[in-house]
């Protein structure tokens, strides 16, 4: 990436633009200087819990996180959970609450889906990825099928961060980018459009989508004047916060888990693991997603009834291996490897079982399912992994950071505790405020990097136990 001219830094260095991470559990706002990446100010919201949430609950979180922070912008960005569906009727009023990312109940819809496409190659070819219970078409044709009036009422769908923007210019254009278009089934990522045959094809009619932008696109502006970026998915701007560089992995730790890798090719993976994603910078993101992530760790902490530093403590004084206990964290069901009724299994129980090996189980299970992500990233793309840069809420935890090398069995880096995913948005906000070709270059401070050897035993133990596991559920 090159760095900006030096008349335009001089041009841009007091400009000031906001990035805002709309997630599943909260509103994150930064202000940020343009020129360096350094935090000014922030904000933050809570949002309802569930897989089913009222979108006027996200405006009422975004306008409390931006208080005093978005009139003090030049430019502003929106990175938003990814899939959920926002459907609105013809004179855009909602329709019914959105379903989001980790709401299973289109199961059966993706099955559907993915045979009427013609199978699981079909799908991949036309879409990046196979068809599975977070993708938007498949909570389409769920609406479809069950819910006939609110389908038929429905004229334009849009995702979360899509909803957002448009309400931050006044409800006129609607617009998205093609990073998180490229998660939503019907968007073609070997040819960069829509696939509006594909979405009428989820929801049983036409239906209206947003105009794709190109990543460092301005949409508009707010009624106050302050420019608004096309914003992305929540995956897409953590790496572009991160920086992320050819054989980075990143993992990240928050409601779900999510492995995924910056390439320069469109990448289709007929397993169905691993989604081939566009990133926010033009090129590709492809991931692999747990549904379980740092809420395991939670799981696990209540169970023994501690905080969480004494949680890591206890995790830690047990060894490795965990004294023969092995947990298959599917505690939600699961995406990687499909099984969305599958439930968490705890084995290996014995008499001399102590709380300690329960706790560092926990950490190892999260962990080892995540391992599952990562070689299945590598796998679809045939990209090898140079280091894994280990971010979110679940990468606190002194136990994951100190395990995490001897699961993964590659080099750990785990940057600095930061809102990664709303300095991307404020990222590609500077970039479209910049006019550069290239996004600015910003510092990404990291610890320093952590090795062990894979411990191998682990995790030929955690294959033995998801696959007996096959068909429990």
């Amino acid at each position: 990436m090159k760095f900006w001219i030096p008349q335009r830094k001089r041009i841009f260095k007091m400009a000031l633009v906001l990035g805002i991470d709309s997630s599943t559990q909260s509103c994150k706002a930064l202000l940020v200087d343009a020129a360096t990446g350094q935090v000014i100010d922030e904000g933050r919201a809570s949002h309802p819990s569930g897989s089913e949430v009222d979108p006027r609950a996200w405006i009422a979180a975004l306008d409390q996180a931006t208080e005093g922070l978005l009139e003090r912008a030049d430019a502003v960005s929106i990175a938003g959970q990814q899939h959920g569906m926002v459907a609105l009727d013809e004179n855009d009023e909602i329709v019914r609450p959105a379903l989001l990312w980790n709401d299973t109940r289109s199961a059966q819809a993706a099955l559907d889906l993915n045979e009427e496409i013609g199978g699981d190659q079909a799908a991949v070819d036309a879409t990046g990825s196979v068809y599975v219970a977070s993708l938007t078409a498949t909570k389409m044709r769920w609406m479809r099928d069950h819910e006939p009036e609110n389908a038929a009422r429905t004229a334009s769908v849009m995702l979360p961060h899509d909803f957002l923007t448009w309400h931050l210019m006044g409800r006129g254009r609607k617009v998205t980018d093609h990073g998180d278009a490229s998660g939503t089934g019907y968007y073609s990522t070997r040819d960069r459009a829509w696939r509006t045959d594909l979405a009428a094809l989820a929801l049983g009619h036409e239906v209206e989508l947003p105009e794709l932008l190109a990543p460092n696109a301005i949409a508009g502006t707010t009624p106050g004047g302050v420019k608004v970026a096309a914003g992305t998915g929540d995956n897409a701007a953590a790496a572009l916060g991160l920086d992320l560089q050819p054989g980075d992995v990143s993992v990240s730790i928050g409601t779900s888990g999510v492995a995924g890798m910056t390439v320069q090719h469109s990448v289709h993976d007929p397993s169905g693991l691993v989604t081939g994603f566009a990133d926010a910078t033009g090129a590709y993101f492809p991931l692999a997603c747990t549904l379980n992530g740092a809420p395991v760790l939670e799981f696990g902490r209540r169970i023994l009834g501690v905080e969480w530093e004494e949680f890591d403590a206890l995790a830690l004084a047990a060894q490795p291996g965990s004294g023969g206990v092995t947990l298959q964290p599917y505690l939600e069901g699961e995406r990687t490897p499909n099984r969305p009724a599958a439930r968490g299994v705890l084995a290996g129980l014995n008499c001399a079982t102590t709380r300690e090996d329960f706790a560092r189980a926990t950490v190892e299970g999260l962990l080892l399912a995540l391992d599952d992500a990562v070689t299945a990233l590598v796998e679809a793309t045939g990209v090898p992994v140079q280091r894994i840069q280990l971010i979110g809420g679940g990468a606190r935890s002194q136990a994951v950071r100190e395990i995490a090398p001897e699961i993964f069995g590659h080099e750990i880096v785990v940057p600095e505790p930061a809102e990664y995913v709303a300095l991307g948005a404020a990222r590609q906000a500077a970039w479209a405020l910049s006019g550069e070709a290239t996004p600015p270059q910003w510092p990404t401070p990291g610890s320093d990097p952590h090795r062990a050897p894979k411990n191998t035993e682990l995790s030929t133990r955690y294959a033995k136990l998801r696959a007996a596991t096959q068909g429990w559920y």
